[in-house]
């Protein structure tokens, strides 16, 4: 795992946040949860070159807005990796969470990276080891960036839990290579 928690200037980051807000169609989807079909806890975009399934959605990917073009090539100067899609999350708030969860579908690959870039309100991001169940806590400020690679999926799930505390609107960005 990588965390560079200045990425983005904080302006940089604020003007990107109030961009994306604009650019991309925000959907609240549902998928299959133990069985049911519930609507996700936040609001989600896919972007970029291919089509991801996950939990019983099939997403088609909208063209990349200018916006997430400009930070996917920051990112792949800076991590050498073709990133080929976005999946954009969008919290409203405090309630909009995501559950624990490993990036491994088969179509990411044996090892996928994931860049996730962080902007506006700061949230905590919990990692759980699967058979030990230590934690890591990090706390995502706007511009912040952390990438998950190797074989931490196998072994490690990942959250971004509820809170009670009243929090203004985050975005994160998980960029991905979808193999095939």
């Amino acid at each position: 795992m990588y965390w560079q928690p200045h990425f983005l200037e904080r302006s940089v980051a604020e003007q990107c946040f109030e961009q994306l807000n604009q650019e991309l169609d925000w959907q609240q989807q549902k998928i299959r949860m133990f069985g049911r079909e519930v609507l996700q806890p936040r609001l989600q975009a896919w972007c970029g070159d291919a089509v991801y399934t996950y939990s019983g959605l099939t997403m088609q990917p909208d063209p990349w807005s200018p916006t997430l073009q400009v930070i996917r090539q920051q990112l792949v100067s800076l991590l050498d990796v073709n990133f080929n899609s976005v999946l954009a999350n969008q919290y409203r708030n405090g309630h909009d969470y995501m559950g624990w969860h490993q990036d491994n579908e088969p179509e990411l690959g044996e090892q996928p990276v994931i860049a996730s870039v962080s902007l506006g309100a700061p949230r905590r991001f919990v990692l759980r080891h699967r058979q030990t169940k230590e934690k890591r806590e990090y706390l995502l400020t706007s511009g912040s960036l952390l990438v998950m690679a190797g074989e931490l999926q196998h072994y490690w799930q990942h959250t971004v839990p509820k809170t009670r505390r009243p929090t203004a609107a985050r975005i994160n960005l998980t960029f991905r290579e979808i193999m095939g």
